[in-house]
């Protein structure tokens, strides 16, 4: 079996459910808002929130996309930079629970995390995000033995706020033949660092991977224009790209041929994290040899199961399910 390597920020996901909204009205939240915060913040919501039924989940988006790719048969492993605390710690434990080779490296500032707060009546999510150790990690940090053994490196877009690291992360793998996933990571990203995403997947990339709003911000088209923009920037013999449109599936491109992806049909509660597992999904069948529209069709299958759970990660009962259906549909 193909093995995969991520390279992304190591967050640690972690849903706080609240009888009110008296503490989001303490903290400045706005409820139902997403929120980027800074240390003095990120520390007060840590001392509130103490004392509290804490889930603790290892995320960030590649994280998310190897650990699922893991538990579907892939080896893999993670790139990542944590703080030197408990939650680092238990984000490189859990992670190897995961079967994911963990390679992090520590930084000087608490490990990054994303307190999701869940309020009554209708458990509206809101969000507040602290990335710290997690944007420390450098182009200095990666060593070429890290990359030995894997046959795709996947990368996450939030790293371009990391200096050159996915520069150089592309071309470690480039050396030894690796294919190389990006995935956009959000609109944001790629209006704020356009020409260096244009770059990579010009130059680098062999699958892309972009929601609608993140292929629009790239290409300044839509729909299927989109699409056709961007497998046409990649200078890849074998490139494939996908954009992912929701409850409304996905397109694939590949070989100058589009499939058009429907939805799987879901009970959906939380959207968190479905990118993530189509993708991981998608890798997963493109690491069997399967077409590109069968790969869609496995990321659709396990990105619609993610959906039904809260948090970026499924039920662990579904697991046995989603293999025998996946296993079943790639024979």
């Amino acid at each position: 079996m193909k093995r995969i390597l991520g390279i992304g920020n190591a967050v640690t996901d972690i849903p706080v459910v609240l009888p009110d909204k008296a503490l989001l009205r303490e903290l400045g939240l706005v409820p139902g808002s997403m929120n980027h915060v800074d240390a003095p913040a990120a520390r007060k919501i840590w001392e509130k929130i103490q004392g509290m039924d804490l889930g603790n989940v290892p995320g960030g988006s590649a994280a998310n996309t190897v650990a699922a790719a893991a538990r579907l048969g892939m080896g893999g492993g993670f790139i990542g930079k944590v703080g030197r605390d408990k939650v680092g710690e238990l984000y490189g434990r859990a992670m190897e629970d995961d079967g994911v080779r963990a390679y992090l490296t520590v930084g000087s500032h608490p490990s990054a995390r994303a307190v999701t707060f869940i309020t009554p009546p209708d458990g509206e999510r809101t969000f507040a995000t602290y990335l710290g150790a997690a944007l420390e990690l450098s182009a200095a940090d990666l060593r070429e033995e890290m990359f030995e053994g894997y046959d795709y490196l996947h990368v996450e877009g939030y790293l371009m706020q990391c200096g050159d690291v996915v520069e150089r992360a592309v071309e470690i793998a480039r050396g030894k033949g690796i294919a190389v996933s990006f995935d956009l990571g959000s609109c944001g990203i790629v209006r704020n660092y356009h020409e260096r995403v244009c770059r990579i997947v010009a130059d680098y990339a062999d699958i892309v991977f972009a929601n609608e709003q993140e292929a629009e911000a790239i290409s300044r088209k839509g729909g299927e224009e989109a699409l056709r923009w961007i497998c046409s920037l990649m200078a890849s013999e074998r490139r494939v790209a996908v954009v992912k449109l929701g409850k409304e599936g996905s397109l694939v491109m590949a070989g100058g041929s589009i499939s058009v992806i429907g939805a799987v049909p879901a009970r959906a509660v939380d959207t968190t994290g479905a990118g993530d597992a189509y993708a991981a999904g998608f890798l997963y069948a493109h690491s069997c040899g399967a077409d590109p529209a069968l790969c869609g069709e496995t990321g659709a299958m396990l990105a619609s199961r993610v959906v039904e759970a809260i948090g970026p990660k499924m039920e662990e009962r579904g697991w046995d399910e989603v293999l025998f259906g996946i296993k079943a549909k790639l024979e």
